[in-house]
């Protein structure tokens, strides 16, 4: 999974990057709120770690900016030294889904930070075996069956089909991608990524007719479509 962490406490930031990092996550660091809406805006994340005073935009201000701003807006944790019951109130009320006061152990923080990442993506656990429409995947071979034929990818362009299906509509950044399946920055190898899509839509055929397809979205990454076999004039014949 990839976190993001907004403080203007630089200790802070440390304490939590190191968290984040233990649990095997990445981790995303910004000092203030504007430099985090400006990179909610260009890039994915599967949660978002908020101090509330920040310069820029506090906590809840981007908490309330995202809800209205934000496609398909990430989970929220408020971490602050802000105790008041009117606070925590006014933070979950705003849509944040959980919310810490500082000082904490790295443990209690851990495992608040598993419970949301379960209640919103499924947890960090896979089945061996999944299946999306008709498409089964077998993430021990790192095989998928389709029409009844086993497909044959390479490591990366399974572990790339593997995460699109499960992120199905929801759009990826180049940098998610780059860095969950590469563990590298986007700008270092995009033709990698170009080239491993287009594998990806070729070998498993992804098109309406299949009830997937791969869009890309200009500027940003893609997003693994799911489609209506039914309505598309060459499915019908």
């Amino acid at each position: 999974m990839r976190i993001a962490i907004a403080d203007d406490d630089a200790g802070s930031l440390a304490f939590l990057e190191n968290v984040v990092i233990g649990m095997g996550h990445i981790c995303a660091k910004f000092g203030d709120g504007e430099r985090l809406a400006a990179a909610l805006l260009r890039d994915t994340f599967d949660l978002v770690m908020l101090d509330w005073n920040m310069p820029g935009k506090s906590g809840l201000q981007i908490v309330e900016w995202m809800q209205t701003t934000v496609e398909s807006p990430p989970p929220v944790i408020m971490l602050t030294a802000r105790t008041a019951k009117r606070d925590v109130t006014d933070a979950l009320n705003a849509g944040a889904d959980d919310y810490i006061c500082k000082p904490e152990e790295e443990s209690v923080i851990a495992a608040r930070i598993a419970a949301v990442l379960r209640r919103t993506h499924g947890g960090a656990t896979m089945e061996k075996i999944a299946e999306f429409g008709g498409y089964r995947l077998d993430r021990m071979a790192q095989t998928i069956r389709h029409d009844g034929a086993d497909i044959v990818l390479t490591a990366k362009e399974f572990e790339l089909a593997d995460l699109l299906f499960r992120n199905r509509d929801r759009t990826l950044s180049r940098a998610y991608i780059m860095e969950t399946i590469w563990r590298t920055s986007a700008d270092l190898a995009t033709r990698t990524l170009d080239m491993h899509i287009s594998r990806v839509r070729s070998k498993l055929s992804l098109k309406p007719e299949n009830g997937f397809r791969i869009f890309t979205v200009f500027g940003y990454g893609y997003r693994l479509e799911t489609t209506d076999p039914s309505k598309d004039p060459e499915a019908t014949g």
